[in-house]
């Protein structure tokens, strides 16, 4: 069975089977976060919304609870807003170049692990929903630095004993709104999107679909007390197994 079988299996996404539930969103200043955030508040499977971030967003919404941590390295201090929560959608993350190798290192595996033992310790039935990215590495061995620290980051996440981790890999994401490419790789692809969508088309991912499979992931969970690894082209049949038929064309 495939991981999109998995998924594909079970009740309705959007419709709640054990009372609404208390999700974490990490990262939500962020373009799948802000997304991810979104969705959430408007689901009704959600009872309260903790947003946990470097910074203020300048939301307010009766369901939002927003934190502001600074020092991801330590997050001893989240403990308490950790409690009963039934999920987590983790976004928090950088771009390879914009930091050192060593923040880089620290940013995408050290806050990971440092987070999820804090999680874990306030709420071990929780469930844990992973920004990865293709060609995460949990051997270590490749030669990009991005995709061992994400591997590093994923691996720490199956060892932490969680029922529930899913470890979400998307090539490229296509930011659907207008914003400033982080270097020239992502205004290239951007420039080219059509048709590099056209020919690739398991290579790309719309940024608010991957987000709302994020978000979906956790509020129905698969059977299996395992980690489930999604690629590209799961993530793409998740979304399209979701979109009503006559969205689809449109958000290819």
């Amino acid at each position: 069975m495939t991981a999109t079988d998995k998924l594909a299996t079970g009740a309705p996404v959007n419709v709640p089977t054990a009372g609404q539930k208390r999700v974490v969103i990490v990262g939500a200043s962020g373009m799948v976060g802000g997304y991810a955030l979104r969705y959430a508040l408007d689901n009704a499977a959600i009872e309260r919304l903790t947003s946990i971030g470097r910074k203020k967003l300048g939301i307010s919404h009766p369901k939002l609870k927003e934190v502001v941590h600074q020092n991801f390295v330590d997050c001893s201090s989240l403990a308490n807003v950790l409690l009963n929560q039934d999920a987590a959608v983790y976004c928090l993350g950088t771009y390879t170049g914009s930091v050192s190798d060593a923040e880089l290192r620290t940013i995408t595996a050290g806050y990971t692990i440092e987070f999820a033992r804090v999680l874990r310790n306030s709420s071990p039935n929780a469930s844990f929903s992973f920004l990865s990215g293709n060609g995460a590495d949990p051997t270590g061995r490749s030669r990009l630095a991005f995709a061992r620290y994400k591997g590093e980051a994923e691996r720490a996440l199956l060892a932490a004993g969680f029922p529930h981790v899913y470890l979400f890999r998307p090539a490229y994401i296509y930011p659907v709104q207008p914003r400033k490419e982080p270097n020239f790789s992502y205004r290239l692809i951007r420039a080219v999107y059509p048709v590099f969508r056209l020919l690739f088309p398991n290579q790309v991912v719309r940024a608010d679909d991957l987000a709302r499979a994020m978000v979906d992931v956790v509020l129905r969970e698969t059977q299996e007390q395992q980690g489930l690894i999604l690629e590209n082209r799961d993530i793409r049949a998740m979304v399209k197994l979701q979109t009503p038929p006559r969205d689809r064309a449109v958000r290819r």
